[in-house]
């Protein structure tokens, strides 16, 4: 590795919006930190990678404890000795439950994955980028259309992306003085495992069931990519990147 290469971290790297934006930012010279909790995901996003040559780490980790992402951070100071962007993409929905069906476990489980584990990971790289020469990095923040509007019966995911926003905002301010940017990108109906059932049929505002379109992970990625490719002293702070026709806007 030269001593350009810059330096990412992908959370929930082994499928979907992360394995895309991970491979992404390899073609782009990174040397990527996969993140995430099945190693064997992980290691096969890597061998996607067509010039891997050791600029992949794999890292097994679960970003809700505090305990494994303190871990995590500490493969990527041994490894790089800095990080220069996190993308804090690990995330996790639930089953459309009513609301007041919905269980005290999964509320939690919900939360700490998707919004607690990236307020971890962001501590820590604080700690890293604060620190490091040169100083400074970039955070990017998976909000999901979410993070904008509810669908029906997804209390904790909505509330999980409505509390990234805040997260954004408050990591955007409190970086400025460490040369720390953060921006979010609110992603809606990218083609993963998650979204697969929309093509089939979802739950709408109006209690009607319809197909919704998807769009390939790739533009997500690539959306990201360029995020990231800003010098620091600029910022996207938000960013909407959706399946065209998908019922976000307008009555639906």
């Amino acid at each position: 590795m030269s001593d350009n290469t810059k330096v990412a971290l992908v959370t929930g790297a082994g499928t979907g919006i992360g394995r895309a934006t991970a491979l992404a930012l390899s073609r782009e010279n990174y040397a990527v930190v996969l993140a995430g909790r099945r190693i064997e995901l992980l290691e096969e996003t890597a061998s996607l990678a067509s010039d891997w040559d050791g600029h992949m780490l794999t890292v097994p980790s679960d970003v809700s404890d505090p305990r494994s992402v303190s871990e995590l951070f500490n493969n990527i100071n041994s490894a790089f000795q800095r990080l220069d962007l996190l993308f804090n993409n690990a995330g996790l929905s639930t089953p459309a439950v009513p609301l007041e069906d919905l269980s005290i476990e999964k509320w939690r489980q919900v939360l700490e994955v998707n919004l607690t584990g990236s307020f971890l990971c962001t501590q820590e790289a604080f700690r890293i980028m604060k620190t490091q020469q040169p100083r400074g990095g970039r955070i990017i923040n998976n909000g999901s259309v979410s993070s904008q509007v509810p669908r029906p019966h997804s209390a904790a995911y909505t509330t999980a992306k409505h509390g990234m926003t805040g997260l954004t905002r408050s990591t955007a301010l409190d970086g400025r003085k460490y040369r720390i940017a953060c921006g979010q990108i609110d992603i809606g109906n990218a083609d993963t495992d998650m979204t697969e059932k929309m093509k089939k049929g979802i739950l709408q505002a109006d209690n009607s069931i319809s197909p919704e379109p998807t769009m390939s992970v790739n533009n997500v990625a690539r959306a990201v990519v360029q995020m990231a490719a800003l010098p620091l002293d600029a910022n996207i702070l938000f960013m909407t990147i959706m399946a065209t026709n998908m019922p976000l806007v307008g009555r639906g």
